[in-house]
């Protein structure tokens, strides 16, 4: 009987092993059902916006798994709901620590900086989210905007546009950055190379067109159009080289048939539109049989706010004297707006002198006087068509009514007095004409 007492104890001995890994596995198991009930726990409080209960569960979760990444992850979305973006940042990060090949992970630290507007933190995850998905390529144009580097905005754009197609968003994003001259220069050179790769798109040539307009060099304009109308002959821009062509080959109807496309485009920058118009311009001066081409070409630029195309043709040919002609275009310039301008008016005025139309300008000067009872210069018209009419008195009467709005103007003066001389020299008052001769006299040698 006393041997089995160290029977019984080995055979305890030997069960304690046992025994010891049975209560083990118990209390893992106990703390893997615990875990499991907190996150749970977790993610309904999250689901009903209880951001807090669901931080509270998920940190039991850390108690019994502190190296969790996924515990991690929705502790940063819980503070992210709750806008404390701090804890947030930290939880996301600790996560992208323990699993760095997550993107998900990330992509809350993204969303963080973004929602704090730390745009150049930004750019470091968006660029270690890249490797996973090259689709973030497109937040990193934005991030590159809000950052103001304008030169990597520019380059990724230019990238995209070629090995994914245009957006309308980075195409808005490139017209701002080209907005500034110091980076045209790089994109001048990008389209440059495009061309080459791609000598049928179209719109390579008219982006690099642009860009010569928006510079002022419109040779340039030219020869990117020759380039184009070479490339596909088809193009309305192409337009622009066919039409320098033909005048050059005075290919009249072909030319004239180019410029109407030209100017009919709205796709073509205005200035471009300008140019054309005033190379036909001379074109008709030689060759005035296509005068009523050129008529019907200043219709295109009817609700053109900046130029007054009509205008600017009678200014053109006012500088040559061709006084008709002036005074055709000054007239339909006038008919442009409701209210006659005082430059047109002006303009017409001094052509009705040259041409001694004194009847003409003694209406429009009459009428102008009205709509501007204080520009000077009208009273000095009617004055003058007046005394040429010999109606003196009435020249009198707007002269010495115009005198008053005379202002630091001694030309202008000078023929006042001379044509208030004339005025009373034609009603006799031998004492004023000489008066005001004198005075225009003295004015005279004022001027020299």
């Amino acid at each position: 009987m006393k041997k089995l007492v160290p029977l019984m104890i080995m055979v305890v001995l030997q069960c304690n092993p046992v025994l010891s890994w049975g209560q083990t596995e118990s209390e893992t198991k106990k703390e893997a059902d615990k875990f499991q009930d907190y996150f749970y726990e977790a993610l309904k409080q999250k689901a009903i916006e209880n951001y807090d209960k669901a931080i509270v569960a998920l940190e039991r979760c850390l108690k019994i798994d502190s190296n969790n990444a996924t515990i991690y992850h929705e502790l940063g979305k819980n503070y992210l709901a709750q806008k404390d973006y701090k804890n947030a940042y930290t939880s996301f990060e600790k996560a992208h620590h323990l699993e760095p090949t997550n993107k998900w992970f990330l992509v809350g630290m993204y969303d963080v900086d973004y929602a704090t507007k730390n745009y150049t933190d930004a750019v470091l995850v968006i660029q270690k989210l890249i490797p996973f998905d090259p689709k973030f390529k497109e937040d990193l144009t934005s991030l590159y905007m809000n950052t103001g580097e304008f030169d990597k905005a520019l380059a990724l754009i230019n990238e995209l546009n070629e090995t994914v197609g245009k957006s309308d968003r980075r195409e808005s994003y490139k017209i701002q950055i080209l907005s500034q001259g110091k980076y045209q220069d790089a994109e001048i050179t990008n389209l440059e190379e495009q061309i080459l790769k791609y000598p049928k798109a179209e719109e390579n040539y008219i982006s690099l067109i642009y860009l010569y307009s928006k510079k002022d060099n419109i040779e340039k304009v030219l020869e990117t159009a020759k380039r184009l109308e070479a490339a596909i002959p088809d193009s309305e821009w192409a337009q622009l080289s066919l039409f320098k062509n033909y005048l050059v080959a005075n290919e009249s109807d072909k030319a004239i048939k180019a410029m109407n496309i030209v100017l009919g485009s709205s796709k073509i920058d205005s200035k471009i539109k300008h140019r054309i118009f005033n190379e036909f311009l001379i074109y008709v001066n030689t060759h005035p049989q296509f005068t009523s081409d050129l008529d019907k070409a200043i219709a295109y630029f009817a609700d053109d706010s900046q130029v007054n195309v009509a205008k600017e043709v009678g200014k053109y040919y006012h500088n040559k004297k061709q006084w008709d002609k002036a005074e055709k275009y000054y007239q339909l310039g006038l008919q442009k707006n409701t209210t006659p301008d005082v430059e047109s008016s002006l303009l017409l005025l001094d052509v009705y002198t040259q041409m001694a139309q004194f009847d003409k300008m003694a209406k429009i000067a009459n009428d102008m006087v009205e709509l501007y009872p204080v520009q000077p210069q009208f009273y000095y018209y009617a004055g003058l068509a007046y005394n040429q009419l010999q109606q003196f008195k009435k020249a009198k009467e707007m002269l010495e009514t115009g005198m008053d709005y005379v202002v630091e103007d001694l030309t202008l003066e000078i023929n006042y007095n001379i044509q208030l001389g004339e005025a009373y020299n034609g009603l006799g008052d031998t004492n004023k004409k000489i008066f005001y001769f004198s005075k225009a006299d003295e004015l005279l040698k004022k001027q020299k």
